[in-house]
């Protein structure tokens, strides 16, 4: 999950580098958590207009997820 996430936003960012994602993994609730921090200048760029980057690549995250019997949250910090 986390290579596949790391793999869209630095698609998207113009400083790839700078692309820092930490995940958590909760067995109980069969949750994955993704906190995501990018450069200051990348994050309008994650975000999107009105939000449409980031809802998509929950939605394919979600997806993936399904496959393995998990929900995966992605949380963008700044």
């Amino acid at each position: 999950m986390k290579e596949l996430a790391e793999y869209m936003v630095k698609a998207v960012v113009n400083y790839p580098e700078k692309v820092l994602l930490t995940q958590k993994e909760d067995n109980r609730t069969a949750t994955i958590l993704m906190e995501l921090r990018v450069d200051s200048t990348d994050f309008p760029r994650v975000i999107g207009k009105s939000g449409n980057t980031i809802k998509a690549i929950r939605t394919l995250l979600n997806a993936a997820g399904f496959a393995h019997r998990k929900r995966v949250q992605l949380e963008v910090l700044k």
